[in-house]
């Protein structure tokens, strides 16, 4: 006869996952300076990635690496440079970049988004986490 004995496990705690930012909105956890020094381009670049003459797979394999790169070098203000693109609702991608900002390794590292100059719709400015 086999005896099953019952093991009661802690309660699990769900993840809380932080909404990806959106392009000009300010994200929940961004005080007031920051965001006020971001959206007037007044936070000194670390570093910048110009997209410019890549294809969409391959931009996005160096936006992931850059993203990752600037977690490790502990970067808290980057540019990425898209380009404005040549079709009538720009180009491919600048469309594609809010939607990578959605990926689950990506969101939690970016505090806030803004484009880098309001007559400059080709580049993005990204605020980034602290590393904890």
């Amino acid at each position: 006869m086999v005896t099953v004995r019952l093991v009661e496990m802690p309660a699990v705690q769900p993840v809380r996952s932080r909404p990806a930012p959106h392009v000009g909105v300010r994200s929940p956890g961004l005080d007031d300076t920051q965001w006020r020094r971001l959206s007037r381009g007044q936070m000194r670049v670390d570093a910048r990635l110009d997209l410019h003459g890549y294809v969409v797979q391959e931009a996005f394999e160096e936006f992931h690496r850059f993203m990752q790169r600037s977690r490790v070098m502990g970067w808290r203000c980057v540019e990425i440079v898209t380009g404005l693109g040549s079709g009538a609702r720009g180009g491919s991608i600048r469309r594609e970049l809010p939607q990578w900002l959605h990926r689950a390794d990506i969101a939690p590292m970016v505090l806030g988004v803004v484009h880098s100059h309001q007559g400059n719709q080709g580049a993005l400015r990204f605020l980034l986490r602290k590393k904890r």
